[in-house]
């Protein structure tokens, strides 16, 4: 999906993962991040935030949690981690990340609660009674009071399977009361997922059916006297969807993939943002006229569609590549033809890191001539140095 636009945006990427894998510093599955891009990508995405008033959480689940990536975004001035699951915030609370939210997609269970709300997170998204009540049984034992962000779903919204919930609209005005009778919580804001995606046939981010949800709970809030609370319009946060953040009354985003610059807007033209990761692995055999590489890597809704193979990028040729079907373990990844066993297989597809079984690699000096890996880690963001 991406690999045209690495080779066109990001060659120094491209030629090191050869050098890389061919040198033995990395294993095949494993994915390689460019600091120095990444980087470079969450400045501009910011500069566009802050010319929109949009505050910027940034979300690391794509790329692996990683530690050192949110170290750098915080350094550079983004306001904390947006972790969509409780095990998400236990990894950044270890490496000292500031939590902006914790659980769009996954509220936070009982037992997890003393540990995350210990490190007073921005916010806690929350769609169940039930779970603001914990959360503020949990809150007083702290001394402390907790922002919860209320995401909101009705009817004619949009939802991924396996990510059905969230409070209609008529009923936040119930909501807003329970929060008003508990001493340890506030209102902190609103949130509907997803805000924004691409459209292919406008070739442009445009607002989401939820936001029709959004646009009604503001309405509501707003007549309950509520002032200065997160609106937050999350999915393909990106350079060029700060301006329609704010035009949609937004005022909190949450980039990911933006930061990579491998949202569908990328892969369809040109963006401010370059390619941050390419996905490296090894060709282990043919069999009659295809050869396979070394899998792991896997999302099935990454649209893995080509290979660069050979020892070098100078050598290498683009092959069609596929992965296993949907129901089967993805031991190996399919070339459209045979190759030289050993050669290194250069990839770039959309992906979730943290639900396949990859190493992440971190190579910074990139652009400045001089790239080192500085760090390598799991899928989950736990360092293996």
């Amino acid at each position: 999906m991406f690999l045209n636009k690495l080779k066109e945006n990001n060659p120094e990427l491209l030629d090191y993962a050869f050098y890389a894998h061919q040198n033995g510093l990395i294993l095949p599955d494993t994915y390689l991040l460019d600091l120095d891009a990444i980087t470079d990508n969450a400045k501009k995405i910011l500069e566009e935030a802050k010319r929109n008033q949009v505050q910027l959480f940034f979300m690391l689940k794509q790329i692996g949690r990683n530690p050192l990536v949110a170290k750098r975004l915080m350094e550079i001035g983004y306001q904390g981690a947006v972790c969509v699951d409780f095990i998400e915030a236990m990894t950044m609370i270890r490496n000292q990340i500031p939590i902006g939210n914790v659980g769009h997609l996954v509220q936070t269970p009982k037992a997890a609660l003393p540990e995350i709300l210990s490190a007073h997170p921005y916010a806690v998204t929350v769609y169940s009674l039930e779970k603001i009540r914990e959360i503020n049984a949990e809150a007083e034992k702290l001394n402390m009071v907790q922002p919860l962000l209320i995401r909101i779903t009705d009817d004619d919204s949009d939802l991924y399977s396996g990510q059905i919930a969230g409070f209609h609209s008529d009923r936040l005005e119930d909501v807003l009361k329970e929060i008003d009778s508990l001493d340890h919580v506030c209102f902190g804001g609103l949130t509907v997922f997803p805000a924004l995606l691409y459209s292919a046939e406008q070739h442009a981010i445009v607002p989401t059916a939820n936001m029709k949800a959004m646009n009604r709970a503001r309405a509501i809030a707003d007549a309950h006297g509520l002032k200065d609370y997160l609106i937050n319009i999350p999915s393909a946060n990106c350079a060029a969807s700060m301006k329609l953040v704010h035009e949609l009354g937004g005022n909190n985003a949450e980039p990911g993939h933006g930061l990579t610059g491998t949202t569908p807007l990328h892969a369809e033209s040109t963006q401010p943002e370059r390619v941050g990761y390419a996905y490296v692995t090894e060709v282990s055999h043919n069999y009659e006229d295809h050869a396979y590489c070394y899998g792991g890597g896997h999302y099935r809704r990454g649209h893995l569609a080509s290979a660069l193979v050979g020892t070098s990028s100078e050598d290498a040729q683009m092959l069609a590549a596929s992965a296993p079907d949907d129901d089967s373990i993805d031991y190996h990844f399919e070339l459209s033809r045979n190759a030289a066993v050993g050669d290194t297989a250069v990839m770039c597809f959309r992906t979730q890191i943290f639900v396949t079984r990859s190493r992440v690699a971190v190579v910074e000096g990139l652009s400045s001539g001089n790239p080192r890996i500085i760090g390598t880690y799991n899928h989950l963001g736990e360092s293996e140095d």
